[in-house]
């Protein structure tokens, strides 16, 4: 209930401010009109009593239906097709989301905070909900949009990844992980359940830890393994600090996984730590016995 309420008090005042903004740049339209008009006039009066040459007077904006928007609030023109947005910057392609979830028809400005505040587009997709409503602009609709397109993002790649079996797809695989993984603030520990093909049979998390370390309990990864007629087993989870590197509790956890599921004739087959922009694979590492 607390959450809902919060959403909407969020969604009230992204409402208000885009109106505050929409009049003030209506009445800084206006002044330049105003200031223009009288300049022009200025001039007129200025040759009529001083000059006896003819007056160049500067040239007049053609009317276009809206009043022109001085300097400070000059916006680039938007780009006109789908295929324009491979080649855009982080910036450009959250002001085209965001112009489809927000009231404001012109967001590049809180495209711009946002990408600021989160440093890319993939983290802007990949932070929670509450980062996103502590950024003032973004409402319950935009946040909405924001994780709409990352969870569209990962099935696309997740369908990629589930076509063939994992060790014969595994660039697929490892972009599907690093799509998942990378961006997180906190451990968190996946599992690939294989059947006896190696074909994808589920792709769970099992566990949300802190910065540095996640609960694994070997058990309860058997168990779920038998639920689910696995046959092979491959392990995933995350460094936030970017650094993939094992640690020696990786390592003895896995050793304990192994162990486990291996009773019951499961194989785990490899464990993939994700870092940011890098990856470490315990059976490409020798870390894992055969």
């Amino acid at each position: 209930m607390t959450l809902k309420i919060q959403f909407q008090v969020a969604d009230l005042w992204a409402r208000w401010r885009w109106r505050s903004e929409q009049a003030a740049r209506g009445r800084a339209a206006e002044t330049t009109a105003l200031y223009e008009t009288a300049s022009v006039q200025s001039t007129k009066v200025f040759c009529f009593f001083f000059s006896k040459k003819k007056c160049v007077l500067p040239p007049q904006p053609q009317a276009s239906g809206f009043a022109e928007l001085p300097a400070p609030f000059a916006v680039p023109a938007r780009p006109h097709t789908a295929g324009q947005a491979a080649g855009q910057s982080d910036v450009a392609l959250l002001t085209r989301l965001l112009r489809l979830a927000t009231l404001d028809p012109e967001p590049q400005q809180l495209a711009a905070q946002v990408i600021a505040r989160f440093g890319s587009y993939a983290r802007v997709l990949a932070a929670t909900p509450r980062e996103l409503l502590g950024v003032r602009g973004l409402g319950p609709h935009s946040v909405a949009a924001i994780k709409l397109m990352q969870e569209a993002a990962l099935r696309l790649l997740r369908d990629a990844a589930a076509r063939a079996p994992v060790l014969d797809e595994w660039d697929s695989v490892l972009a599907y992980l690093r799509g998942v993984l990378a961006w997180e603030r906190v451990e968190q520990f996946r599992i690939l359940f294989l059947d006896a093909q190696g074909v994808l049979l589920a792709d769970e998390a099992q566990a949300r830890g802190t910065v540095n370390h996640t609960p694994v309990y070997p058990r309860e990864v058997a168990r779920r393994a038998l639920e689910l007629g696995a046959e092979g087993l491959i392990l995933v989870h995350n460094h936030p600090s970017g650094d993939p590197t094992p640690s020696a509790p990786d390592i003895d956890m896995t050793q304990q996984v192994c162990a486990a599921v291996e009773l019951f004739g499961v194989r785990v087959l490899d464990h993939v730590i994700i870092g940011n922009g890098r990856w470490t694979s315990f059976r490409a590492s020798g870390l894992l016995a055969e």
